[in-house]
């Protein structure tokens, strides 16, 4: 068993576990494995463990992972754990807005209409709508992000 194997069953039942106290189905949790800093070997070994949602904060890392495991798939297919699924996390600069659209399928974090636009207007039309997860600004905090 691999060291990500390893970790991965370890997180697996800490959630089980804390599932079982809360009175929540455990299948009712998805792990999203945050891989930034990490090659795609990695990422190819925690797929071969049954993880198949990875997050990432940098952007141009995150295509290149993405870019690499959809080759590794494309000669490995996946069993029934299904397709990978890609999260981009952290704030997003609006330069950065094109390659989201074009190669992730969540954005963690959406802070400002522009940003939401731009995803939109910048998406393929043969790709599944984004999903994106909406920052919001609760109290109105000025040094703090998200809409009102």
């Amino acid at each position: 068993m691999t060291t990500i194997e390893q970790n991965l069953h370890l997180v697996r039942d800490r959630i089980t576990t804390a599932c079982r106290d809360a009175g929540r189905d455990p299948a009712s949790v998805r792990l999203l494995a945050v891989s930034k800093t990490f090659g795609a070997d990695a990422v190819v070994a925690a797929v071969l463990a049954g993880q198949r949602a990875f997050g990432e904060n940098y952007v141009a890392e995150g295509v290149d992972k993405i870019l690499a495991l959809r080759a590794w798939c494309a000669a490995h297919p996946l069993d029934a754990g299904g397709a990978l699924q890609w999260h981009c996390i952290g704030p997003i600069q609006s330069n950065k807005t094109r390659p989201v659209a074009e190669h992730f399928d969540w954005v963690q974090s959406v802070d400002r209409l522009k940003i939401a636009q731009r995803l939109s207007e910048q998406r393929p039309a043969h790709l599944p709508p984004l999903q994106i997860c909406l920052q919001v600004n609760i109290d109105g905090g000025a040094n703090k992000s998200g809409v009102a």
